[in-house]
């Protein structure tokens, strides 16, 4: 090897060493999905039967903490799966690559994308309590895309980006507060599986 491979070896080594780079394109793709069957459901229950709108409770004749009870559900489940899902299409594709895949550099992922999303997601509590749904998808967002830019330093690069569309799309659903949903699912199910299939190509095909 000449000088110039030497150091990109060693740069690969220290890279692999300090970053998680086992996250699957596969588990994006899969987590968009489960947001987009969420959505659907969060649609069915918000909207009136006779009228198609993205609006924040449009005329559903649930009482208000019934419908929060029931998306905070939904929206658990979808977390649930999704969490499942990176873990399984991660952990398989480090297993291809002969690679551990609990190391320090997973360690310090899980923490730096923990901590916001655990932060942001009492905060969606204490706003559901105080009746403050509007504002529970652009928390969400806009936590969930500070978690992603925290953890874009210990991953692939990509993930920083989506991080901050995430960000852009809460911010807009803070300003457009009657289409909470729609950005809702744009970022939490089509960002998802455009930045899952970006992955896959690029890293895994």
């Amino acid at each position: 090897m000449n000088p110039k491979e030497d150091l990109q070896a060693i740069r690969q080594m220290m890279e692999q060493s300090s970053k998680f780079l086992s996250l699957s394109g596969l588990s994006g793709i899969f987590a968009g999905v489960c947001a987009l069957v969420g959505a659907a459901v969060a649609w069915f229950i918000l909207s009136d039967p006779g009228n198609i709108s993205f609006d924040t409770y449009p005329g559903s004749t649930l009482p208000i903490h019934e419908i929060s009870l029931t998306l905070g559900l939904d929206a658990l489940l979808v977390l649930l799966m999704a969490s499942l899902g990176a873990f399984y299409f991660s952990f398989r594709k480090a297993q291809k690559a002969g690679v551990k895949f609990w190391t320090h550099a997973t360690r310090r992922l899980l923490g730096q994308l923990l901590i916001p999303l655990i932060s942001g997601g009492i905060f969606t509590l204490i706003l559901i309590f105080r009746n403050q749904a509007e504002l529970v998808a652009p928390v969400m967002l806009i936590f969930y895309g500070l978690s992603l830019v925290h953890a874009g330093k210990f991953t692939l690069g990509e993930i920083h980006y989506l991080g901050l569309f995430e960000i852009i799309l809460g911010l807009l659903a803070g300003i457009f507060v009657h289409y909470g949903l729609l950005f809702w699912t744009v970022g939490f199910g089509v960002m998802h599986i455009i930045y899952g299939a970006v992955m896959y190509y690029r890293y895994e095909r």
